[in-house]
């Protein structure tokens, strides 16, 4: 299946404060709040959603292709991009303007704070997914520029490209109407239970709803695992232990490109979460969330610690 994957490729700029934020916070002077962390570590990471599921899938045999707008810096990125087998060719360089830049802060609890600098992603919207040659079997519209997000998804709709819906977040941007639209339409729409909550409240939907307009949900809740809504059926996803846990940044991001490995081999609903589950607790383990690796051999072999149908992953070591 060949996915071509669109959306933000940023630097992470990641750093830990070795308290809890919880217990800076004065719920009574929210309205004037004023606060500096100082951290104690700080790191700089390749990033960005679009480039992050495209490494898991190609952990995973899959040979993905990334379509955005990054910066003048970006030379080393692609290279690294390139060498583990992910198409960089429509990763448009804007001469003169930095690759957008993500900072997150957290704590002892791994709750986050974080801030985003667009940078060349604010150009996005010059790309068009009619000039993508070979046509994509499935493209992922991951958080971007709003104008490209949405022309993505009309292009996708009038090119009868099946496309999958990731607004994250770039909900605190969109109206309502504008979720509702990009929704109507796509194949898979992918949210954490909080911003399951906020388009619930924007598009006044509720879950029969969304699946009037989308034909799978699914839905990550953290340490409660996941739950995909297809067929008219629930499957719950448990979560896979982690072996310890160093920075949840960039953990939904594995389990999409899990998920979408086990899809492009035609798996069953539970099987691809599952795939996803475990590509998810490789990031925890990790700072950063390009940094972790495994052979597809060491990914079953794991699985099959956890899941009883290991059987059924046979295609993952045929690539």
């Amino acid at each position: 299946m060949d996915i071509l994957l669109t959306g933000s490729v940023a630097y992470d700029y990641l750093m830990t404060f070795p308290g809890k934020f919880e217990e800076q916070i004065l719920p009574e002077r929210l309205s004037s709040i004023s606060l500096s962390f100082l951290v104690d570590s700080m790191t700089r990471e390749r990033g960005g959603v679009a480039p992050n599921i495209a490494y898991t899938l190609a952990l995973l045999g899959a040979k993905p292709r990334l379509m955005a707008t990054v910066g003048q810096d970006f030379s080393d990125y692609r290279a690294w991009l390139d060498a583990q087998g992910i198409d960089t060719k429509y990763a448009k360089v804007i001469p003169d303007v930095f690759t957008a830049s993500f900072f997150a802060t957290t704590d002892q609890t791994n709750a986050q704070i974080a801030s985003f600098s667009p940078g060349a992603m604010g150009y996005a919207a010059e790309q068009n997914i009619k000039d993508v040659e070979p046509k994509p079997d499935l493209v992922i519209i991951s958080p971007n520029d709003p104008v490209a997000m949405k022309n993505f998804a009309a292009e996708c709709r009038k090119l009868d490209i099946p496309y999958l819906y990731d607004p994250s977040q770039q909900l605190l941007r969109l109206e309502g109407d504008e979720i509702a639209r990009d929704m109507s339409g796509a194949h898979f729409l992918f949210v954490n239970d909080y911003e399951f909550g906020l388009i619930s409240k924007k598009t006044d939907l509720d879950l029969e709803g969304m699946l009037e307009k989308v034909k799978i949900i699914v839905i990550t809740r953290g340490k409660d695992g996941a739950d995909i809504y297809a067929d008219g059926k629930e499957t719950h996803i448990p979560v896979v232990p982690p072996e310890e846990i160093i920075d949840p940044t960039g953990v939904g991001d594995a389990f999409r490109g899990g998920f979408l490995a086990g899809y492009s081999h035609g798996y069953d609903w539970e099987l691809c979460g599952k795939i996803g589950s475990l590509s998810a607790a490789y990031v925890l383990e990790q700072n950063g969330t390009q940094n972790h690796s495994y052979t597809q051999e060491e990914f079953v072999s794991r699985f099959r610690e956890h899941f009883d149908d290991a059987g059924k992953l046979d295609q993952l070591l045929n690539n």
